[in-house]
Formats: structure tokens, sequence, C-alpha cells
């Protein structure tokens, strides 16, 4: 009998190995694996609400380690996915970029005018639309919404309580800066069809109070402010409510600065505080130029440009 344990030692052995392999073969329990990584289609457009804000948080949380994306971000880029048709591919490169501490990257849209109100106007299918505002006076553009640039004066335009966006501009806007000046009205007439221009020290824009001509008047078209002067052409004849003098510190209406972010690098430019916050004026470059996000302004660092954006700056 003691002359059969040491094979039933060894048989003890050989049982508890192949046990211990055995289990080590097993697959492990879904709970103990690590978590997957985001995955979604190209086409996020596809996907409901509910799942593109779960694949977008998750991705940001994986490739910013553990942190949860911001509303105004993951907002921006619902926006993307629904009117743009961003992809999933971009919406990952763009959350690379914002978290690259390159001095670019996300910023925060900056904030609204005085009564924190904002308005979203969106130009859908490249079609014009006003919107009216719940201010009274100028407006100015807080965040870009659309890959189609919104430019004053070339896809959006500013008038008394309204702001018209085309050619496919969707954008976030609030009340304008105040400033000093005065506000009047000025009667300007283009006889015979001719090119009229009136007044002097006129900044900002002209809006139409009332119209005395068959002819109608289109701001752009027959009617607008140049070179601090309100002018009108082809038999627009009207009367038109204008600002004068200098507005928000600035100086006059001439001074500007053009600012490039060369190979898509942060880029700060010189900036006279005396003249005020600046605006864009004039897109240059293919790359969107987007406050809050490829470019900004503050007094502590001046007026910067991000990502490839390149463009002339002025005052109101």
């Amino acid at each position: 009998m003691s002359s059969l344990t040491p094979h039933r030692l060894l048989l003890a052995s050989l049982l508890s190995l192949g046990l211990a392999t055995g289990l080590s073969a097993l697959p492990v329990p879904v709970h103990a694996q690590a978590s997957p990584r985001a995955y979604a289609p190209e086409d996020l457009w596809t996907l409901s609400t509910s799942d593109q804000t779960r694949v977008i948080s998750q991705e940001y949380r994986e490739q910013s380690n553990g942190r949860q994306i911001p509303n105004d971000q993951l907002r921006f880029y619902l926006d993307q996915v629904r009117l743009s048709r961003w992809t999933f591919s971009k919406v990952k490169a763009d959350i690379a970029k914002a978290l690259g501490n390159t001095g670019g990257g996300w910023r925060p849209p900056p904030g609204p005018g005085p009564g924190g109100q904002t308005i979203r106007c969106e130009s859908t299918d490249g079609r014009s639309r006003t919107c009216n505002t719940p201010w009274n006076g100028q407006s100015r553009l807080l965040r870009q919404l659309s890959n189609t640039s919104c430019v004053e004066g070339r896809t959006w335009y500013d008038s008394n309580g309204r702001v018209t966006v085309t050619n496919g501009c969707r954008a976030e806007f609030g009340p304008g800066h105040a400033g000093g000046g005065n506000t009047t009205t000025l009667q300007c007439e283009s006889r015979n069809d001719r090119y009229t221009t009136c007044g002097s020290n006129i900044s900002g824009r002209a809006t139409l109070v009332r119209q005395l001509s068959d002819t109608r008047c289109t701001e752009n078209t027959s009617f607008g402010v140049r070179n601090g002067q309100l002018w009108v052409d082809r038999g627009c004849r009207g009367v038109f409510q204008v600002r004068t003098g200098h507005w928000g510190g600035n100086g006059g209406s001439d001074y500007s600065v053009t600012c490039s972010s060369t190979n898509n690098r942060y880029t700060t430019c010189a900036w006279d505080a005396r003249r005020g916050t600046p605006r864009l004026i004039s897109q240059l470059s293919n790359d969107s130029c987007r406050e809050g996000y490829s470019w900004g302004y503050n007094q502590r660092t001046g007026l910067w440009v991000d990502k490839g954006c390149r463009a002339r700056f002025g005052v109101r």
C-alpha cells in the first residue's frame, strides 16, 4: 500500500498541472478586459445623436487620458457631423490638434455681448437667411460653425436688429461692441444711376431707414460704406442711419493688420490696443479662420492666428 503512494503523488501532480493549464486557456471575463477603443463608421451622421455623443466623448477620453470633453466642443463636433458631414477620422484628427499643446487647439468661443445674448443663424444649401436679433444695433460673429468661411460683407451681413447669412455660412452671433461716436441719418441719392458718395468720417455699416427710389437699395450692391463715406449707385436713393466719429477708441476705421499662420503655426501679430478689439475683415487663406479657434485676441497676448489662418483684421 505504501509502495503506491509515490505513484499517487505523481498522478495528483499531473492532474493539478493539467487543470492549471486548462484554466489559463479559458477566455478572460468581459469585465476584466481592457476597454475597447472608440469605433464608429466614417459616416457618423448615420448614427443617432446619442451614439454620436457616446463615440466622440469616448474618443476624447482616450486621447486626453480620461478627461471629459467640454460641452461647447462636443456641441461643435455634433454640429459639424450634422451639417458639414464631418467623418469620424476628421473628428479624431481635430481632437488631436486641440490636445496638441501647440499654442493652438480648441479654445472656448468668446463670450456673448452685453446681457449674455447669442443667436445662431445658418445658411443651409447655400441659401440666404435673415435672422432677427433680440438686441438692437450692430452684431458681431462669435463662432463659425461651418466649413464655409463666414466673412462680414461677403457671406454674412449685419443690419440694425438683423443678421443675414449666405453661401453656406453658419455661425453664432452676439451684440456688437459698444463705443463712442454719434449715430445720425443721412440722405444720399444716385442720380442717373451714377456712383455718388455722401458724408465723411463714417465708420461701421450703413442701415437703410427709408428708400426713396423705385430702384431697390441693396447693401454692398447699390449702397455701402467705403473709406469713411457712404456711397450709393445704380439709382439707389434713400435715407440711411450711419455712425460718425471714433468708435471704441479705434481712431478711425482705416486701421488694419494682416496676420498669417505660416506652416499652420501659432503666430501673434502686433495690434494697437488703443484701436479696440479687432474683427476679421477679409480671409486670405484657404484654411478657415474661425474666431476662438484659429484666430483671436486678448490684451495680454495680442492678436493671434493658428492652423493656417491668414487674414486681414480691422476695427469696427
